[in-house]
């Protein structure tokens, strides 16, 4: 792989990942350098609302929308991805107006916000770890689009992501979870 950031980009889990914490994931990259890279899984919905889970959150969500875990790094910390009319007022843009909410910030104080989405963790990876997964076939790329992001069915996302890489990766999308249980 060549040194380009992956920011902005989707990683689907390919078929040689078994590490249960991204089996079957689709990983929005928001921040990738020589530092190493940050993400959110973004196809996995937990069975809480994000409102009811975080009420401090619930002005930028709709009632009922649920809470998703953003990965296994600091599963206690409330991660929000959002929508700007302004993405300068993101603290980090991941791709066109889609950026993470700042930590310490004033919803209210955002201006416009689109659509918001919260998580629980996130996604970490160390100087050239992702650039080794990726080296060993581990992670699939595809640009993201803010309906990856914020589109209904969020489980539903790595099949539909893997079907935009074409046919070639027909076989993948239908994979059972467990291939030895086929």
């Amino acid at each position: 792989m060549d040194r380009r950031s992956l920011r902005g980009f989707l990683l689907l889990s390919d078929a040689a990942l078994f590490d249960p914490n991204f089996r079957r994931t689709v990983v929005l990259i928001g921040h990738h350098d020589d530092e190493g890279a940050v993400g959110l899984v973004l196809n996995r919905p937990l069975e809480v609302a994000a409102d009811e889970a975080v009420p401090a959150l619930a002005d930028l969500v709709s009632p009922g929308d649920l809470l998703s875990e953003g990965g296994p790094v600091q599963p206690d910390a409330a991660v929000v991805i959002a929508e700007f009319d302004d993405p300068s007022k993101a603290q980090l843009v991941a791709f066109g107006d889609v950026g993470f909410l700042p930590e310490e910030t004033d919803p209210a104080g955002l201006g416009g916000l689109r659509r918001a989405r919260v998580f629980a963790g996130y996604a970490g990876w160390g100087p050239g770890q992702l650039e080794a997964e990726m080296a060993e076939g581990s992670w699939l790329v595809v640009p993201a689009i803010a309906d990856d992001v914020f589109g209904q069915e969020p489980e539903r996302l790595w099949e539909r992501a893997v079907e935009r890489l074409g046919p070639g990766y027909a076989m993948l999308r239908t994979m059972p979870l467990d291939p030895s249980a086929n």
